[in-house]
């Protein structure tokens, strides 16, 4: 059996949100507090092995006016029904297939309601909804005019008339349901969370307290009637070294202990002349491993180092193999034969360097042929893991098709967005497959980013921050103060981010060169060598013609005459080089176009502006020819009194949401 699709209403921030399960692996990315943490919370509230735990702080802010709504609809006399329809209800809905389940349904037989044989899905419903019948009882004292006391009597109006359902849905016919015991759905899906949260830092919590837990629960386990005979057996291994010590303990032991009683009567109370203190002492294996066993690394056959002396990140990948196992172990135990088992990690990363983050993400699937192969017979077993993460190694390293992107729309809602399918299409492939490339060598962070930039190369790069520092100071933007992702790209290779910035709804500032070039024919074949932009004839750069949806350049004068609104999107906007002022000369790269923007700084001479632009296109050449890290080195840090070119200067206030441009003339030197 395989989750494929699940549907969250009205938990937490999920408002509405529908996203697909990879089979095996499925990651969850995205910014802080946009409700990662709340798909494993709903699973867990409605999966608990004692029952579902669902309570008014789960609701999602919006519900509050939907209560209002139904109240309105009450006091206006409406049908119950129609006011049913206005109540908010928490709704976590499973769509499954059970191709591989086809000739042994087991557990399944009881969601499986339609009488279509070719059909091998059905949805599974856990509601938190109104009890029939109580509208009225659930209005009655409630008054929204009086918000305070209203919160308050709505809190215990929804722990007293609110209940958890559980039901079996056709899937082609949603009216087509049948209502469930919640002891149906434990014995059908195993849910388990391995949280982010996990102590290891903490040095109140050692390592009995960590690993010794997860020892006694796969003890537990073995000992359970479903377990496995060879499973069985070693615990029973365990427990027979138990009972030898026991009976030591009931003889021997239990006498020395008693010589330490005093006798009661020496107290002189009425009635306890003729008592006498006994003691027992029992073992019990689970508490033995959980409260008293510590996990030892063996370095030789006679020397051993306890668990803490190893780092944090060590001990986290064994935890976290510890509670895969001990999750592995309890599937397998089960009284009766699951046929579906969730396991999610939360940030996995927590204190493990760049590269095991890399290799626990490729391993996971290696660990699962492993446990099937060692302890099942390799009989499969159908895990799905679902990892959240804050990691760019983690994440990058993964295939689109396991990605789901969650996104915050605004502070109570959030929106699931799914990689693989924004780019399925053909015409996606090459951007597909160059992104996914990129991504994993360079492992940018977009996934989790504010904002982004987007840059040509070095010199940006190592001056960008120095440029930052200026808008902020000048313009009084604040992007020192936000989560900014600088991605280093060059001009040739932007508009495959096109795409990915948009699926990310991310605003990014496109940085790039217009790259000018002028027609030569004075050789045996016609050639576009670089130029000054006076004299060039098109735009070499691919970014710019595939921003304004062209299959090959563009001619220089109609890329310099675009329109601010043109150079902008919904979530993009590309900077080229202008002319700092109308009419004057323009740059062609970032290096003279720099220069010109400070021209007595640079000694830029000429009678008029198309020789100034020359001058400023010659000496960015022998920069080009020398070092362009070293230029941007030096005006970073030796040298910083200088004003920041006027496309790049717009386009970061364009980027901090339309900071205001100060309207007096900067000179050189005011940008400090």
């Amino acid at each position: 059996m395989v989750v494929k699709e699940v549907r969250i209403r009205n938990y937490r921030l999920l408002k509405d949100i529908t996203l697909s399960f990879d089979e095996r692996s499925t990651l969850i990315v995205g910014r802080n507090n946009t409700g990662k943490t709340s798909l494993a919370e709903i699973f867990r509230s409605f999966l608990s092995p004692s029952g579902p735990k669902i309570k008014y702080e789960d609701f999602n802010q919006l519900c509050l006016s939907e209560f209002e709504g139904a109240f309105t609809a009450l006091k206006e006399d409406k049908s119950e029904d129609e006011i049913r329809l206005l109540m908010p209800t928490i709704e976590l809905e499973l769509l499954v297939d059970y191709t591989e389940n086809a000739d042994s349904y087991g557990g399944l037989g009881d969601f499986i309601v339609d009488i279509d044989e070719g059909i091998f899905e059905t949805k599974i419903l856990a509601s938190y909804e109104l009890k029939n019948g109580k509208i009225k009882d659930f209005f009655q004292g409630l008054d929204p005019a009086e918000p305070k006391l209203y919160f308050k009597e709505l809190k215990i109006s929804i722990a007293r008339y609110f209940e958890a359902n559980l039901y079996a849905i056709e899937p082609s016919n949603d009216s087509n349901r049948v209502k469930l015991e919640f002891n149906k759905l434990n014995k059908l899906l195993l849910s388990e969370v391995i949280n982010a949260q996990r102590g290891l830092d903490d040095e109140t919590h050692n390592e009995k307290d960590v690993l010794g837990k997860s020892l006694g629960n796969i003890f537990n386990s073995s000992a359970s009637e479903g377990a496995p005979k060879e499973f069985k057996e070693k615990s029973e291994k365990i427990n027979s070294v138990v009972k030898e010590l026991q009976n030591k303990i009931d003889t021997d032991f239990q006498d020395k202990v008693k010589e330490l009683l005093p006798v009661l009567s020496i107290f002189g109370y009425p009635g306890l002349q003729d008592t006498d203190l006994s003691v027992s002492t029992s073992l019990n294996v689970k508490s033995l491993l959980e409260s008293n066993s510590k996990v030892f690394y063996q370095k030789s056959e006679n020397f051993t180092l306890p668990e803490t002396y190893n780092g944090l990140g060590f001990r986290n990948l064994i935890f976290i193999l510890f509670r895969i196992y001990e999750f592995f172990r309890e599937y397998q135990s089960a009284e009766v034969t699951l046929k579906g088992h969730i396991i999610f990690i939360e940030e996995p990363e927590a204190h493990l360097h760049p590269q095991m983050q890399e290799v626990f993400i490729r391993q996971l699937d290696a660990i699962i042929e492993e446990f099937q192969k060692t302890f099942n017979n390799k009989v499969r077993w159908p895990v799905q893991f679902i990892i959240s993460t804050h990691s760019s190694h983690i994440a990058n390293e993964a295939e689109f098709s396991k990605v789901r992107y969650f996104l915050s729309k605004d502070v109570s809602q959030t929106s699931v967005k799914d990689l693989g399918d924004a780019f399925k299409e053909k015409e996606s492939k090459v951007d597909k497959e160059f992104l996914h490339k990129y991504l994993t060598l360079t492992k940018c962070d977009l996934y989790f980013a504010d904002k982004a930039i987007l840059i040509e190369g070095a010199t940006e790069r190592i001056i960008l921050p120095e440029i930052i520092k200026k808008a902020d100071s000048v313009d009084k933007t604040k992007l020192r103060s936000k989560y900014l992702s600088v991605v280093e790209i060059g001009g040739a290779y932007a508009h495959h981010f096109y795409k990915f910035i948009d699926f990310l709804e991310l605003k990014a500032l496109v940085i790039t060169d217009l790259d000018s070039v002028k027609k030569d024919e004075t050789g045996k074949q016609i050639t576009y060598p670089s130029s000054p932009c006076f004299q060039g004839a098109k735009s070499a750069n691919t970014g710019i013609y595939k921003w304004f949806g062209q299959k090959e350049r563009m001619p220089l004068d109609e890329v310099r005459a675009k329109k601010d609104e043109e150079k902008t999107t919904s979530y993009r906007k590309i900077a080229y080089q202008v002319s700092e002022k109308d009419n004057d000369a323009c740059g062609r790269s970032f290096e003279d176009a720099f220069m010109l923007a400070n021209r007595e700084l640079f000694n830029l001479d000429g009678a008029n502006e198309d020789e100034i632009e020359l001058s400023a296109f010659g000496k960015a050449k022998k920069i080009g020819d020398d070092s362009k890290a070293n230029f941007a080195i030096e005006y970073s840090i030796e040298k910083t009194k200088w004003i920041v070119p006027k496309y790049i200067r717009d386009g970061l206030i364009w980027l901090d949401d339309g900071a205001a441009v100060k309207d007096e003339v900067v000179t050189d030197g005011a940008q400090e």
